[in-house]
């Protein structure tokens, strides 16, 4: 077996230190050693830990083990591509992103216990608590949006398109986390959440800074974005 090219090493290095798995002297630090003990990629590993922080560890656990599973969750025959994708939207309602719409998925077949009021009134902290908690572990996983539809990673010179198969593909979020790129026709991001450029400085002060995100602060949108993104933006895998 051939060692791993050195560039990987190096970039797996600097993700376990941005994760605050591993120190400064490339030793486990005490959230390195309970990362080590899931069996998970890394970033899902941290996203688990945080939600103890965030009081929202049954529903990040749900999301992290739909993630898991790899590939799409949703089957569309092509003879029914309109009733499957309105019957996968549904899961977005509120343009939720596409974690938590994972866990609608999971919450409607498990048939949840709380009643729909109960969610009104209290859904939306619920929401945020899971979306920091994703946050905590993707946040090295971040673009924010450019001309035409286009996102820009907000630490790395590359650009990508979220990918249509997103409940966001056409709504087009200021600021943006993904699970994953890939390449197919374009460089898509798949599985979106659209997150707040504070809690960057709040969950990950020593990986951003506040130029990074200076100016997502501004209502105006990006010229060139909406529905001329759209078509930009169109094109699937």
């Amino acid at each position: 077996m051939d060692p791993p090219p050195l560039d990987a090493l190096k970039n797996a290095v600097e993700l376990l230190c941005n994760l605050g798995a591993l120190n400064g002297h490339v030793k486990l630090t005490k959230v390195g050693r309970r990362m080590a003990e899931f069996p998970l990629d890394p970033m899902l590993s941290k996203m688990i830990i945080a939600s103890e922080k965030y009081k929202c560890s049954d529903e990040i656990i749900s999301i992290a083990a739909m993630l898991s599973v790899g590939g799409s969750i949703f089957y569309s025959p092509k003879n029914k591509k309109v009733h499957a994708d309105n019957a996968r939207m549904n899961f977005h309602t509120g343009n939720v992103g596409d974690h938590i719409a994972h866990l609608n998925v999971y919450n409607s077949w498990k048939e949840s216990n709380y009643s729909r009021q109960w969610c009104y009134e209290n859904y939306i902290q619920v929401r945020n608590a899971i979306k920091k908690s994703i946050t905590s572990g993707f946040f090295p996983n971040t673009a924010k949006l450019q001309k035409y539809g286009t996102y820009q990673m907000v630490k790395r010179l590359q650009t990508g398109h979220i990918h249509p198969s997103s409940g966001l593909a056409e709504v087009f979020p200021r600021l943006v986390l993904y699970h994953e790129l890939v390449l197919t026709t374009k460089e898509y991001l798949r599985q979106v959440t659209e997150i707040k450029p504070e809690w960057l400085l709040e969950i990950a002060p020593n990986f951003y800074n506040p130029k990074d995100v200076e100016d997502l602060s501004s209502k105006k949108m990006p010229r060139g974005s909406g529905l001329a993104g759209k078509s930009a933006g169109a094109g699937t895998s």
